[in-house]
């Protein structure tokens, strides 16, 4: 057999980093390693898998079995499995389709190293296989939440919050700063909790000031704040600091208070209405980035109204929205019936996301005219995209970029923003 392992990885930028710290540690022991590759001589699979919501269950189910046809035909000669689809069903799993060579947790790189005949480097622990453009890097700071919202099995799968300490986040980072990384994409599934487990009090923007001193990093962007008992000192940093992109990503899921209150939240409307402003006033110029649920249980029409007149109102330069989904091991799934039809849940995506539209086209006019700084993600043909500082990947829009001299990925530019659309800008290069 050789030693090459497909890695597979689904679901969402935590999932990615589980991936890249397990091809580390292959890496480490003679493994070549490929990432979600279809066209390989790799002998080896490894799937690192999604639970959070159905389509992601199902997605994951059906990449496993599109593999074990692979493994009957010959193509492959193992198949392990791991990841948060795990962690929720091993033993259903380990039942249904017993053609997979090994099933694990989500916290098990350490037996699937050792399964595959290698030595788990604890020296290591830090040392990632990057998959993503050289120029950005994911960083996650903790794992796990202690919110208790409705709809979320998230706790029930990563367990309560606990929290990296900040020495060892920054090394990551210095590391990965030393590979070229420029940007980081700070992550968490509750990036407000941070600290509160293990120094007993929130320390965010400590973290935050002391990756701002890392040399080479020239953006740091900050993915999930939880709205109840925010942080407010982070505020000051990122406006002070130069390299803290004036971005943030702040999922409010409702505004109504009959909704907030269902879903568990431990926020209400004014309370949500006052985090906002003081946001605003406080980081000048900030882009705010919000994920909204429609269709959870409960939700009247009048519920609904009101979170559309808030959309319009709060006019988030950055928003993404969801259908609820009836999930195993959540309060919602335990206590209330899924009864608002998929056909009304869509309508309501719809309709929120219409609004968004004519939102995120306004703000990309004012743009017009205005000279950014941007960086190169991808080369097309003639032309350059890239983004700004107010945008992530995969997530957020993106920058068109005219240019007569040839651009690096990774290069950090001057551009003109001489048009607008929906979501992404288009400019050229200031000579």
């Amino acid at each position: 057999m050789n030693k090459k392992v497909n890695i597979v990885t689904l679901g969402c930028s935590k999932n990615l980093i589980d991936s890249e710290l397990f091809m580390g540690q292959l890496e480490a022991n003679g493994y070549e390693v490929v990432t979600d590759s279809n066209e390989t001589d790799a002998e080896i699979v490894a799937i690192n898998t999604c639970g959070f919501i159905l389509d992601a269950k199902e997605e994951s189910i059906n990449t496993v079995l599109d593999f074990v046809e692979a493994k009957k035909r010959g193509e492959i000669s193992k198949i392990f499995v791991f990841g948060c689809l795990t962690e929720r069903y091993k033993d259903e799993l380990m039942a249904e389709i017993p053609e997979v060579d090994g099933f694990y947790g989500k916290f098990q790189v350490k037996k699937m190293v050792e399964d595959l005949e290698g030595e788990y480097k604890m020296s290591l622990k830090n040392q990632r296989y990057v998959t993503t453009p050289s120029h950005y890097a994911f960083l996650k700071i903790s794992e796990g939440c202690n919110r208790t919202c409705s709809y979320c099995a998230i706790p029930y799968i990563t367990g309560k919050h606990k929290s990296r300490p900040i020495e060892d986040i920054v090394i990551e980072a210095t590391l990965l700063a030393k590979k070229g990384v420029k940007e980081l994409l700070v992550i968490a599934q509750d990036l407000s909790f941070y600290g509160l487990d293990l120094y007993k009090e929130q320390r965010l923007a400590e973290l935050v000031r002391q990756l701002s001193k890392i040399e080479g990093i020239e953006w740091i962007k900050l993915h999930y704040a939880y709205p109840s008992n925010f942080p407010y000192d982070l505020l000051p940093v990122m406006q002070q600091e130069p390299k803290v992109s004036l971005y943030l990503d702040i999922a409010l899921q409702h505004i109504s208070d009959h909704m907030l209150k269902l879903m568990r939240r431990n926020i209400n409307k004014q309370e949500t209405l006052d985090l906002l402003a003081r946001i605003r006033k406080e980081v000048p110029g900030i882009h705010l980035r919000t994920t909204l649920l429609v269709g959870h249980p409960g939700e009247t029409e009048e519920d609904f109204e009101e979170l559309c007149e808030f959309v319009e109102t709060a006019r988030f330069e950055r928003l993404g929205v969801f259908a609820y989904s009836h999930e195993d091991n959540t309060y919602a799934g335990d206590n209330y019936e899924d009864i608002i039809p998929s056909d009304v849940k869509q309508e309501r995506v719809d309709r929120i996301m219409e609004l968004q539209q004519n939102i995120s086209l306004l703000h990309n006019e004012t743009k017009v005219g205005m000279t950014m700084k941007v960086v190169v993600d991808r080369i097309e043909g003639d032309l350059f995209i890239g983004r700004t500082e107010f945008d992530s990947p995969d997530v957020d829009g993106e920058v068109f970029i005219s240019s007569e001299e040839e651009l690096a990925i990774g290069q950090f530019v001057e551009v003109k923003i001489t048009e607008a659309s929906d979501y992404d800008l288009y400019a050229e290069v200031i000579k």
